[in-house]
């Protein structure tokens, strides 16, 4: 069962499992609601899955700040409805967590020692949801993420980064981009293929799926521009001159160490993620051009 199916991780998830050889079950927001305990068990019971997993989440993090519990019910009740369900019917659950649990001030990548401090709403909701997975499940498998893209942010409501910077450039006016607050961008495809790889070894407890380094946004956006061969004025800003309702951690990156130790190749670096993306993005427009 892959909740979360339409958004650009759940996707990858669906094809990548089912490339393996697994009867996949894929659920859209539309289809089941996983804030609803009751639904959700009655779905889990009636499928009896050997595993379950959860790339659904309210990513708003501004939002998250004017309606928390909204951010709280979708990241961190529904999260102990499915752990809830996992435990009834013995499935293992892999739930999807965020480097927003981090405050940004350690100034190196994150590892998975490292005692999360969120800094908002949306952080407080996602470590919730790492909570009640530990809580009520000894095999679970989370995985901190950080940025994702890949290419089914086209077709997503709220799309990702390089699709944001290539809407940016068709303006044609100058872009800035903050370049004091550093990340690690995850490629959607390279997570699904490494989370399938853990599952099927058996992992569980808690990974770090960051994608190859650490980067700031500004440099992330100059690296999206070389790929896609297009050259828009780029303005390089703090954060501070970037007002948002919601605190951002100013230094997020995420260290692979555990994945490291598996024999599972880690993530690609971003060069070569965000190559691989745009080849899949224009192969894509060209079949839909013919």
């Amino acid at each position: 069962m892959v909740f979360g199916a339409g958004g650009q991780l759940g996707v990858e998830l669906c094809r990548e499992f089912e490339r393996r050889s697994w009867t996949v079950r894929p659920y859209h927001r539309q289809a089941l609601d996983v804030t609803d305990d009751i639904a959700v068990r009655q779905e889990t019971v009636a499928i009896k899955p050997d595993v379950v997993v959860n790339a659904a989440a309210y990513n708003q993090v501004d939002q998250a700040e004017s309606e928390p519990l909204g951010a709280y019910q979708a990241n961190g009740l529904a999260v102990r409805n499915l752990a809830v369900a996992c435990r009834e019917v013995e499935a293992q659950l892999v739930h999807f967590s965020t480097d927003y649990v981090f405050d940004g001030t350690k100034g190196v990548p994150y590892t998975e020692q490292d005692r999360p401090h969120p800094l908002g709403a949306y952080g407080v909701s996602k470590l919730a949801g790492e909570l009640y997975v530990q809580a009520y499940l000894p095999n679970a498998l989370v995985l901190r993420t950080s940025g994702v893209f890949g290419p089914g942010g086209r077709f997503t409501p709220r799309g990702n980064f390089p699709e944001m910077m290539l809407r940016l450039a068709a303006n044609g006016k100058p872009i800035r981009v903050v370049a004091d607050s550093v990340a690690s961008p995850s490629y959607a495809p390279a997570m699904a293929e490494r989370t399938a790889e853990l599952v099927e070894q058996d992992g569980k407890g808690l990974y770090h799926l960051g994608g190859g380094e650490a980067i700031s946004w500004f440099e992330y956006a100059k690296l999206i521009f070389q790929q896609a061969g297009v050259s828009p004025e780029l303005v390089p800003i703090e954060g501070a001159d970037y007002k948002t309702l919601a605190r951002r951690p100013k230094y997020s990156a995420l260290a692979n160490e555990r994945l490291q130790t598996t024999g599972i190749a880690n993530m690609p670096e971003l060069a070569t993620a965000v190559a691989h993306y745009f080849a899949l993005r224009q192969t894509a427009i060209a079949h839909r051009a013919s």
